[in-house]
């Protein structure tokens, strides 16, 4: 008998990505593959044949696996997948271009919907995935524009783009599980500290966090509704993360996106 629930998988890759496979009967989706031969290991060693790959932005340590990715699967027979993504001159292999709210369908009766997060790099886009029959609880596959208690820098976009990126995700279900693409927690964690110290669920989950890591344990994914409590770059609007900013920026920060710009340059030389 088939099982038709979504299956997830995380895949450690390099020193910090994490590489997700969403996977049913034995046919599987891979988000940012950067680095192929550790989802081509576990497909070999589990009979899982490749469906297609999502793409969230351009750079190299998501993109790199994508072309072995895709000639291990036709060297092996497989016909039929797809690679979809964002436009970018340097996302050469894609069968299909993704914008606002497009969906795809990954599996019977299973789509993702597609958001348009421009701020870590213009043409980022992001993947979310429902709850329904197939699936119990939803997930945000974000890339590199939400993390762990913090959020990309801005190499393309702009704040405000950052701003009204992350505006989407806050509106998601608090449920909804956040599968960013780098365990970067802890150095987020203690730069949230700074600018939110007084913030109890942060000093909890700051510890829960060094526990984990402790244990070799991925602190990822979090939740919508944690990060709305801990994560600074989504609580702009907080009397708390407003003085740290006004404090830094010495002058008044009349709206969240100046103080979304001010702390994103504070974290950017935090050590």
């Amino acid at each position: 008998m088939k099982n038709n629930l979504v299956q997830f998988k995380q895949i450690p890759a390099f020193t910090d990505n994490y590489l997700w496979v969403l996977e049913q009967n034995q046919q599987a989706w891979v988000v940012d593959p950067g680095d192929a031969d550790p989802i081509i290991a576990f497909f070999e060693a589990q009979s899982i044949t490749l469906k297609g790959i999502l793409i969230t932005h351009h750079h190299q340590d998501h993109i790199g696996g994508v072309v072995k990715l895709q000639e291990w699967a036709k060297n092996n027979g497989q016909v039929g997948y797809r690679t979809v993504g964002p436009l970018h001159p340097q996302i050469t292999m894609l069968d299909q271009v993704l914008h606002q709210d497009d969906e795809v369908d990954i599996f019977p009766a299973v789509k993702l919907r597609v958001f348009e997060v421009p701020g870590h790099t213009l043409t980022h886009i992001a993947y979310y995935l429902p709850s329904g029959p197939h699936n119990l609880i939803p997930r945000l596959y974000c890339g590199d524009t939400l993390f762990a208690a913090g959020c990309g820098r801005l190499f393309e976009g702009s704040a405000e783009q950052m701003y009204h990126s992350l505006a989407y995700f806050k509106d998601l279900p608090d449920e909804t599980l956040v599968c960013c693409a780098h365990e970067y927690t802890l150095s987020n964690l203690k730069f949230a500290g700074f600018v939110d110290s007084q913030n109890k669920d942060l000093l909890d989950w700051t510890l829960k966090a060094q526990q984990l890591r402790t244990s070799n344990q991925p602190t990822v994914p979090t939740t919508i509704g944690l990060e709305k409590k801990v994560n600074p770059f989504l609580r702009c609007d907080s009397e708390s993360i407003l003085q740290s900013a006004q404090l830094h920026a010495e002058k008044i920060l009349p709206s969240p996106i100046e103080v979304l710009a001010t702390i994103r340059l504070m974290k950017d030389s935090f050590k």
